[in-house]
């Protein structure tokens, strides 16, 4: 259960070009001359990932670095959710999304009027949605379903509290809008007559 993608993976990032999430020490020569060849470039190369597929790359990758980087460096069937909590903490230094504490003044209100000293925080929605694909992805390179610590109830419940805190400090409901049910013709059929 390597978190490193391989050349030859169908999942992985063959462009040749600096990337952020590539390095020259995983291409093997080959696919390197692959890359340059001619007309073998346009024929061999696979086909562009979709924006969901190349933001589940990129979080897999993150992800792996920060397991790289903890201290002491963990593999990845030493993960457990409390890592995955922990790496949830760690991600709200880079979030965007102001936070009112229940001492500011603008606590509940969705467009305050000025700024204010409150932490800025990852969205909620944006949690949600890495878990999602953290989660895919867990399964995609090698993990077993059962032992996945994207899925766990703690997670769950982590995800459960922050959208309850947020949407109380912002003032903004999270609530599942319902879908309306198409409409059908509104007529009955006649009622059956009576026997007498």
């Amino acid at each position: 259960m390597d978190l490193i993608a391989t050349p030859d993976s169908p999942r992985s990032n063959n462009s040749g070009g600096s990337s952020p999430n590539s390095s020259p020490r995983h291409l093997s020569a080959s696919s390197s001359a692959a890359a340059t060849g001619a007309g073998a470039a346009s024929s061999a190369s696979p086909p562009s990932l979709s924006r969901y597929e190349s933001q589940k790359r990129r979080d897999w990758n993150t992800f792996g670095q920060y397991l790289r980087n903890h201290r002491p460096p963990l593999s990845l069937s030493q993960c457990s959710s409390a890592h995955v909590l922990e790496f949830l903490r760690y991600l709200d230094q880079f979030g965007k999304t102001k936070i009112h504490t229940h001492v500011c003044p603008f606590f509940g209100h969705p467009n305050p009027p000025s700024p204010c000293p409150c932490p800025l925080r990852q969205a909620w929605g944006s949690l949600d949605a890495l878990i999602g694909r953290l989660r895919a992805a867990y399964e995609e390179n090698g993990g077993k379903p059962e032992s996945n610590p994207f899925g766990t109830r703690a997670i769950r419940l982590y995800l459960r509290e922050v959208r309850e805190v947020q949407s109380k400090a912002r003032g903004i409901s999270y609530e599942k809008k319902k879908r309306k049910k198409p409409q059908q013709n509104q007529h009955h059929p006649p009622p059956p007559p009576a026997a007498a």
